[in-house]
C-alpha cells in the first residue's frame, strides 16, 4: 500500500501542477500575435522589447526567437522558431512521463499487493486449516483492498495523462499557426 500512496500523492502533485501550467493564457495569449503585429517589423526591434516578448508565455519564446533574426534571411527566422519550438513543446510535456508511469505501474502494484494476500491466505489455510474464517478474511480483504486502491489512483491517472496529451497537442497546433501568421507579418514587412 505505501508505493501506492506514494504513487497517488505524486499524480495528485503533478495533475495540480499541469492543469496549473497549461492554461491556454499562460502558455499561448490569444493577444499576442496582435501586440506583435502592432510592433514595426521593419525597424529593428530593440533587445529589450524582444526579451519582453520573450517574457510573456510559451509562444512568447518562440516569437522572440523569430523577432531576435528578423533582419535574416527566412530560411533562418524559421529554423529559429523551429528550434525554440521544439524546446517549448518539451517543457510542455514535462512530467507527463512520470504521469504515465503512474497509471501503469499503480495498478500492478495493486496485483503485486493481491497475490501478497493470496500467498497469506494460503499460509494461513496451510498452518490452520479452512476452520477459522477470521484468518482467511484478513488476507482476502488485504488483496481486495490494494487491488482496489492501485485501479483507484491509475484510472485517474491515466486519463488525467491521456487529457494533458490532448492538452499539450492542442496548445501545439495553435502556437504553430501563430508562428505561421508571424512569418506571413515578417513577410509582408519586408516587402513593403
Amino acid at each position: 500500500m505505501w508505493p501506492i500512496i506514494v504513487c497517488s500523492v505524486l499524480a495528485l502533485a503533478i495533475i495540480v501542477e499541469r492543469c496549473w501550467s497549461l492554461r491556454r493564457s499562460v502558455v499561448a495569449p490569444r493577444d499576442l500575435m496582435s501586440e506583435i503585429q502592432g510592433m514595426t517589423l521593419g525597424d529593428r526591434l530593440t533587445n529589450e522589447q524582444i526579451d519582453s516578448v520573450r517574457e510573456t508565455s510559451a509562444l512568447g519564446q518562440i516569437l522572440a526567437a523569430g523577432l531576435s533574426r528578423q533582419t535574416q534571411q527566412a530560411f533562418l527566422v524559421k529554423d529559429a522558431i523551429e528550434e525554440a519550438g521544439g524546446h517549448v513543446v518539451h517543457e510542455l510535456e514535462r512530467y507527463l512521463n512520470a504521469l504515465g508511469t503512474i497509471a501503469a505501474t499503480t495498478p500492478l502494484l495493486g496485483l503485486l499487493g493481491t497475490v501478497i494476500g493470496m500467498i497469506k491466505v494460503f499460509s494461513a489455510i496451510t498452518a490452520v486449516g479452512v476452520g477459522d474464517p477470521q484468518v482467511l478474511a484478513g488476507g482476502i480483504s488485504e488483496a481486495l483492498i490494494t487491488t482496489a486502491a492501485g485501479l483507484s489512483v491509475g484510472i485517474p491517472s491515466l486519463m488525467f495523462h491521456r487529457y494533458f496529451l490532448g492538452k499539450v497537442n492542442e496548445l501545439t497546433v495553435a502556437m504553430e499557426q501563430d508562428a505561421l501568421r508571424f512569418m506571413e507579418v515578417l513577410q509582408s514587412g519586408r516587402k513593403s
